[in-house]
């Protein structure tokens, strides 16, 4: 009995602990934002989210989506078909396992049993893998597609897909979403309220329209998330409506639901490795093939400039082959950017092609000789994005610092729609709208 006792203080013990720290992450939260010039990023500061992992050098090539539209956010509709492909840059057909975990809107762990969420099982094997054909780089193709006869999804809400390996070592994990389509939701975006932010900036309007449910307490029960080209990373959270218009939720906000505008992404494409393609000024072959960009410049001093883009995606292309997943080659791709050197900053090439992450693998080194950043990475033949951006001593990132923030970039934003009905044990999506900033509307 005594043994039963200490096990429920010590609980007790850690449940306060827990607690107590959340409080005061979240207060310590509040004051940064109220330094804030606006709510930007605020999915970073308010919430213990789980954080996803990027994979160790020999995985590379991670590619995430419904459709194999790989450009996208990772949401699909409830017994839709989402698809999880990567590369082992390795002949060994190593063994990997996923894992499928539930989470609420804020990416906290869901109370829900597995049971609740999965039908059948998951920490299975991914049985589905080729090797590579005539390339330089030898690796292994996997792929993994949800759901499949051994796993299905129940319910609508967040997820977090975790890839094992046969020591049960975490390699990388993912989010992805599903939802089901209950509520309207329609998306305006504009340009700052604010004045000394119109021409850097662009707000996000948007209402919730119900007509086949009943949005009970709505200021408690609808949570959202805005999401800017498709990067969680910098997404805001739980805006709350302002005025409730019959079954109509509005959200006009001046500032919390402002994001920088940025600007276009830089893009290369080497599809074709034995000659310069689009971006690539040469190529050399050496143990492999080497591609060497032109060089870029800082552009957030230069005037704006309409260049197409794809909001940071990439997709896998090779010339002269009938499959690229496992006919692309891997090439070292050589970037360069002429800028003067940032003093106790760093810099980073950054794009979906490594889910806007930043690690060693993509940080630049300045050329003191050059005067300019240089950075070698292993990737893929294919169209890539990418963009580069600063990250200061306190590991705050600034996306327009090099690129500049123009009200006029071609930006595209997702609202994402979550509710918790009174009683309910766990947050489920039901709607998604859709905007893009060509369709300004002031």
């Amino acid at each position: 009995m005594d043994f039963f006792v200490k096990i429920s203080i010590l609980y007790k013990r850690q449940f306060l602990l827990i607690f107590t720290i959340k409080i005061l992450f979240m207060l310590k939260s509040h004051q940064t934002l109220l330094l804030c010039s606006f709510l930007i990023n605020l999915s970073t500061l308010s919430f213990g989210q789980i954080k996803e992992v990027d994979p160790p050098q020999d995985i590379k090539t991670i590619t995430f989506g419904g459709q194999k539209d790989y450009a996208m956010l990772p949401i699909i509709n409830l017994n839709e078909r989402i698809f999880l492909e990567f590369d082992v840059l390795n002949n060994l057909e190593e063994d990997f396992y996923y894992v499928i975990e539930h989470f609420d809107y804020d990416w906290t762990p869901s109370p829900l049993m597995k049971a609740e969420y999965l039908s059948g099982m998951d920490n299975l094997r991914i049985i589905d893998y080729e090797n590579s054909f005539n390339t330089y780089q030898i690796y292994s193709h996997y792929r993994l597609q949800i759901p499949n006869p051994q796993t299905r999804l129940k319910v609508s809400g967040n997820y977090l897909i975790k890839i094992f390996d046969e020591n049960d070592t975490l390699v990388f994990n993912r989010k992805f979403m599903v939802k089901e389509e209950q509520v309207g939701v329609g998306v305006q975006v504009k340009r700052s309220r604010n004045v000394a932010m119109i021409n850097e900036a662009q707000s996000i309007d948007f209402s919730i329209k119900a007509n086949t449910i009943n949005l009970n307490n709505p200021a408690q029960t609808v949570k959202t998330v805005v999401v800017q080209n498709n990067n969680l990373k910098t997404a805001i959270y739980d805006l709350k409506p302002q005025y409730v218009l019959g079954n109509e939720l509005v959200y006009r906000y001046n500032e919390a639901s402002l994001f920088w505008g940025g600007n276009e992404y830089l893009f290369f494409e080497n599809k074709e490795v034995r000659s310069a393609n689009l971006g690539v000024q040469y190529i050399d072959l050496q143990d492999l093939y080497h591609s060497y960009l032109y060089t870029d410049i800082d552009r957030s001093r230069r005037k704006y400039t309409f260049n197409p883009d794809i909001n940071g995606g990439f997709k896998i292309t090779v010339l002269d082959r009938d499959d690229p997943s496992i006919e692309a080659d891997y090439t070292y791709v050589h970037f360069s950017l002429l800028t003067n050197e940032f003093t106790n900053e760093s810099v980073y090439v950054y794009g979906g092609f490594n889910n806007f992450s930043i690690s060693d693998e993509n940080k630049m080194v300045y050329n003191t000789k050059k005067n300019v950043y240089e950075l070698s990475m292993l990737m893929k033949q294919g169209f890539y994005n990418y963009k580069y951006v600063v990250v200061d001593q306190n590991d705050t990132l600034s996306e327009g610092r090099i690129s500049g923030n123009f009200d006029e970039t071609e930006n595209n934003y997702k609202v994402i729609v979550y509710y918790r009905d009174l009683g309910a044990r766990y947050d489920k999506i039901i709607g998604l709208g859709e905007a893009n900033s060509v369709q300004i509307t002031n």
